[in-house]
């Protein structure tokens, strides 16, 4: 498949005949729009449509929604400024853009956040409106960027927003304030008609939200219209835009945009299903991780039951408990309830009943940045419990690879009795692209055999149940149902004697049972890693989890420019692919970018006592593929 995410594309100006020689239509194979406003502005809900939108035009797309972490900052303040940035294309593409192409600001603070990210040439939309000296004051504007001639360098296309929606619905019986509110659906409009973008479901949309509010409805309908309307006949804009559906780049089937939360959650789904188990999530709500708890609390109909406990460690002992009773059982948290939960953590290690802990990661330490993305939680991860506690990690690359590391944590989890550690980040968690719906009989199975009858036979003769006789291929114990007649057993934190599972001090005993719990691990059958290598090149950048994206788009402009790259991603992290040694032995150089400050870089160091690059970033926002092919090329530069 041909890619081409390798800098400025070209365009090619088309008119038919069918439209006026005022409008012409310009083609375009990828653009990035973002919208940026006040948090009480609705630019995500606008980002969202207009994504799914775009989505079901067939164009390939990454997105990425950025807003604060208070629930609500002052308005119009920098602190309260709420974006997202879509980048979709007529190719394949894996970063939701650089830069964007088009920036709509809906107030002064929406154009000083957001200025400095937007490039020469490109198109700014303004809502004049909001452009006071109060709230230019605000935001450190002396005297308008708009008349100061500061935006010279961009095609300004200012339009009175908030006017332009309140005059469209003059005849609905809403306040002013009210009627200002349907400002995002005019900017949303505008857009959809700039490029031809359909808004039958936005409409669908919108009916069935405002079911209840009928004049809601009709007015957000009305300002949706009025928007696209506004862009056919103003003058200002003499061109549209035509981006193609991406169907050469994507294989038969059936499609639909998801994010990693959602994804994820049907994983998890998916996953109970195939080990015909019911699904149980114990969980506490924590951004970025709380739309999994919001989306598996619908469905009860799929055997799922969720339990919003009134803290993270009560969270995760109600989900230990389910795992006791036979349930597929989640806990879903970020990085400080990790911290709250390590201890039952270290207790499911004990026990070996299998445990999923999604953690959805965000900036830290402590509350640090909770709506900005991080992936400082490996170590944490690795090693974040007393005592020799080893649990297995996975990691997504995508926000549709969430649904299959669901899976594949799921299997880890039910085939080897252990919890299991399955980090995404808030990237992943909020960030959407297409999703090809897997076909059901082509998931694992992941069927589970539970014990139904004594184990053990007795030197007299009898039979028992040992709750810690192991299986010799994959060394997981016997799960044995609460109830199950003759096969009651005694669970606890304190040590166990290997086979009877009775309580034991015994010092050979509890060095025999922590290696085997850390063989357990060590032995869990995951594929090799796979290296991306087509030109036998001497570097080999190397990742892991969200930074996938960003990693092949710098890769790719690259190769682009004749550099020579391999490259390969990491889902497993513990336990690492058995070939990961020999592939790091083969380059010269590997690079391994990061959002945190070198935690792979620093296991991979230890366990493997070869000498990796680092490449860090630590600002919660994913790496730029620009950004980071430049940082590439200065590592390999600098040997």
């Amino acid at each position: 498949m041909q890619v081409r995410e390798t800098g400025p594309q070209p365009t090619i100006e088309t008119t038919p005949a069918q439209i006026p020689e005022a409008k012409r239509v310009r083609q375009l194979d990828r653009v990035i729009i973002r919208f940026a406003g006040d948090s009480g502005d609705g630019m995500q809900l606008t980002g969202d449509r207009f994504t799914s939108e775009t989505a079901s035009f067939g164009n390939d797309l990454s997105t990425l929604p950025n807003f604060p972490a208070e629930i609500r900052a002052p308005a119009g303040t920098l602190p309260g400024v709420s974006s997202f940035q879509l980048h979709f294309a007529d190719h394949d593409i894996l970063t939701p853009g650089d830069a964007p192409n088009v920036l709509v600001a809906m107030n002064p603070a929406a154009l000083k956040a957001n200025i400095a990210d937007v490039p020469r040439g490109a198109e700014i939309i303004v809502n004049t409106d909001e452009f006071t000296k109060r709230a230019m004051a605000k935001v450190g504007y002396d005297v308008s960027p708009l008349e100061d001639g500061s935006l010279a360098a961009y095609h300004v296309h200012p339009v009175p927003l908030t006017t332009l929606t309140v005059e469209a619905l003059t005849d609905f019986a809403l306040s002013r304030k009210e009627a200002e509110r349907s400002k995002n659906m005019f900017a949303l409009g505008l857009l959809s008609w700039m490029y031809h973008r359909p808004t039958e479901g936005t409409e669908r949309f919108l009916k069935a939200k405002f079911d209840g509010k009928p004049e809601i409805m009709r007015a957000n309908l009305a300002a949706l219209h009025a928007g696209w309307n506004f862009g056919e006949t103003t003058e200002d804009f003499a061109v549209s835009y035509q981006v193609a559906p991406a169907s050469a780049a994507f294989p038969t089937g059936t499609y639909r945009n998801i994010s990693g939360n959602l994804a994820l959650s049907y994983g998890l789904i998916a996953a109970a299903h195939q080990a015909d188990l019911p699904l149980y999530l114990g969980s506490y709500p924590i951004t970025p991780a709380s739309d999994i708890l919001h989306e598996l609390s619908r469905h009860k109909n799929f055997g799922v039951r969720t339990f919003q406990a009134e803290d993270e460690i009560a969270g995760i002992g109600a989900a230990l408990g389910a795992a006791f009773g036979g349930s597929l059982a989640v806990t879903t948290t970020s990085g400080p309830g990790v911290a709250l939960k390590s201890e039952t953590i270290g207790l499911a290690v004990s026990l070996e009943l299998p445990l999923l802990i999604v953690d959805i990661q965000r900036g830290g330490p402590s509350t640090g940045l909770p709506t900005k993305t991080e992936q400082a939680d490996l170590l944490q991860a690795m090693y974040g419990r007393n005592g020799e506690a080893p649990v297995p990690i996975v990691a997504p690359r995508t926000p549709a690879d969430c649904f299959d590391a669901a899976l594949e944590a799921a299997r880890i989890a039910l085939t080897y009795r252990t919890p299991v550690f399955l980090l995404s980040d808030g990237y992943l968690a909020n960030g959407s692209e297409p999703w090809r719906i897997p076909a059901v009989h082509g998931l694992p199975d992941l069927q589970v055999r539970f014990a139904t009858a004594p184990n053990h036979q007795q030197a007299d003769g009898t039979e028992v149940f040992w709750p810690y006789k192991r299986d010799p291929e994959t060394l997981a114990r016997p799960w044995a149902i609460p109830g199950t007649p003759g096969l009651e057993h005694r669970i606890g934190g304190i040590e166990k004697q290997d086979g009877t599972g009775n309580i034991s001090y015994d010092p050979a005993n509890h060095d025999f049972m922590v290696r085997t719990r850390q063989a357990k691990i060590d032995n869990i059958a995951v594929p090799d890693l796979t290296v991306d290598d087509p030109d036998s090149a001497r570097t080999l950048v190397l990742g892991w989890g969200s930074t996938y994206g960003p990693i092949t788009a710098a890769v790719r402009r690259l190769r682009a420019e004749s550099h020579p790259i391999a490259q390969a991603h990491l889902r497993h992290l513990n336990p690492f692919p058995s070939n990961l040694g020999e592939v790091l032995g083969t380059y010269e150089r590997v690079v391994v970018p990061e959002m945190n400050l070198g935690q792979l870089a620093t296991l991979l160091r230890a366990k493997y006592l070869t000498d990796v690059e680092s490449c860090s970033q630590v600002d919660g926002m994913p790496f730029k593929a620009e950004q980071l092919a430049l940082r590439i090329q200065e590592a390999i530069d600098a040997r």
